[in-house]
């Protein structure tokens, strides 16, 4: 692993593990579980395939009861647990300790119940994003957070990292989409948040564990809420002979009071890759591509789009291109979709990150990686969601050559801090994981990170769920003053009451 730290490992747990497999047979009999290591090959890693570690064992429950009886036992022998869902996380969330318990919620892959009435869904974690889609599409409905990887990845992983996709500028990510769950304490608990009604009562839990990136518990069940497809959409292509002229149009779209329901923008490499793969038909002439949809009745898109190539003539676009059916919409959308795999096409391997800046500074952050990509070396592709300033620069490295993975990380976190240093995050959907984890720092102070530590305290007191993830350093709970969970409900013992 390159220059990773991890938490030490238990030289205990791992003497145990031939008890540890005998237990976790008992509890999930059958084929869910997997020690053999050829086997286990295939759960190293997750998509931030860079790190990889082999677990102490794999397990694949199928019921509630079992992740509970999974959980108890583990909090009750101090062993380690990392949940993973379909693995497509980028941000090593999901990468296993080989002291650790890889906890596999795949088998959870059942839709349980279709509210058209309340316009919900309520699956297991493991169903794919995508699937909940396909399951109410018929009655004229969809899901509407719709990540690139919505074909594989699951809906318990998208609560984890609260994942977004092209659709989020309009529609939110998931933590608006969710309205409940169903979900696991280290301690064996089992405790339910939300549910079909739009607001709990309480502290919001639920808005807590979305995001969380499995360090406070692990989710069995999801209730999302599900849209009506609007009555039209269409997307506009537009060109632009700089990215920093594709930017500003983001901008200046925005500042006229337009939300469109996607805005997504790729520069030239990443145009190129998308075009040789798929043949959307996207213009090879541009420095920078905007895809702009525009939904809702009829005669509000089209004198929208006016709107739109008005504002995107006044900023240079040299392209405009308007789909004229449902099929070309989607072929518009499917190289965007495609932009990843397809840069596999043209570099070895590349890095993908994901950062989050104002909207305003898309011009600046552009401009500035491309200094930093003259400064390492290293080409860069650019495809991110423009409309809320989530960028996935794509570093490409050949791993071959010694140094590069190196310098593309280098890279990646200079990416971060100019995100930070121009008022963003550092991430907007991909997780901090071990990616981030040594960066926390640049965005937030010791009584920030404390704070949160806080957090996940009172969740996991003797820090077993997911070790070694989001916080740079962890301090013992008793340091800190404890908040404490029991059945959904927070307390604070430590915070005298008048």
């Amino acid at each position: 692993m390159t220059g990773l730290i991890m938490p030490k490992p238990d030289a205990a747990t791992i003497a145990r593990r031939d008890e540890i497999v005998a237990d976790m047979r008992i509890i999930v009999p059958g084929e869910g579980v997997v020690d053999a290591e050829n086997s286990m090959r295939a759960f190293e890693s997750d998509g931030l395939t860079a790190y990889r570690q082999l677990p102490l064992v794999v397990v694949l429950p199928e019921t509630t009861a079992q992740v509970a009886r999974i959980l108890k036992y583990c909090s009750d022998r101090a062993i380690r647990v990392v949940p993973r869902g379909s693995g497509t996380s980028l941000s090593g969330g999901a990468l296993p300790l080989e002291d650790a318990v890889l906890l596999v919620m795949s088998r959870f892959n059942r839709i349980l119940d279709i509210d058209y009435a309340n316009r919900t869904v309520t699956a297991q974690p493991g169903v794919t994003n995508l699937g909940i889609t396909n399951a109410v599409q018929h009655e004229g409905f969809y899901y509407a957070p719709d990540p690139s990887s919505q074909i594989a990845c699951s809906i318990g992983g998208n609560v984890a990292e609260n994942s977004g996709g092209v659709h989020c500028l309009k529609y939110g990510l998931t933590a608006n989409n969710v309205l409940g769950i169903e979900m696991v304490l280290m301690n064996g608990e089992v405790v339910r948040l939300g549910g079909k009604h739009l607001d709990a009562e309480g502290y919001d839990l639920l808005g807590i564990m979305t995001g969380s990136e499995g360090l406070l518990g692990v989710v069995t069940e999801v209730t999302v809420r599900i849209l009506k497809k609007p009555e039209t959409a269409r997307a506009v292509l537009l060109g632009f002979p700089t990215s920093e002229q594709g930017g500003q149009c983001v901008a200046d779209i925005i500042g006229a009071g337009i939300i469109p329901g996607g805005m997504e923008m790729m520069d030239r490499p990443a145009i190129h890759a998308a075009e040789d793969f798929l043949d959307a038909g996207y213009p090879l002439d541009v420095e920078a591509l905007l895809i702009v949809e525009l939904d809702g009745p009829a005669a509000e898109v089209d004198h929208l789009i006016g709107e739109v190539e008005a504002i995107a003539l006044k900023n240079g676009s040299t392209t405009c291109r308007i789909s004229t059916s449902e099929e070309e919409r989607l072929i518009f959308w499917a190289g965007r979709k495609a932009a990843f795999p397809a840069v596999g096409r043209i570099s070895p391997d590349y890095y993908c990150m994901d950062g989050t800046i104002p909207r305003k500074e898309l011009p600046k952050v552009l401009s500035g990686m491309r200094e930093l990509s003259e400064k390492y070396g290293l080409r860069v592709a650019n495809v991110f969601h423009a409309g809320d300033g989530n960028l996935h620069p794509l570093i490409l490295y050949d791993a071959n050559k010694p140094g590069e993975l190196d310098k593309a990380e280098q890279f990646g976190a200079d990416i971060l801090r100019l995100c930070v240093k121009v008022g963003g995050v550092l991430t907007g959907e991909h997780g901090v994981g071990v990616e981030k984890r040594d960066l926390m720092t640049e965005m937030f102070g010791k009584a920030d990170l404390d704070q949160q530590i806080r957090v996940k305290c009172a969740f996991d007191p003797d820090h077993l769920l997911n070790p070694g993830k989001v916080f740079p350093q962890l301090h013992r709970c008793a340091e800190l003053g404890r908040m404490h969970i029991h059945r959904g409900q927070v307390a604070f013992p430590d915070i005298p009451r008048f």
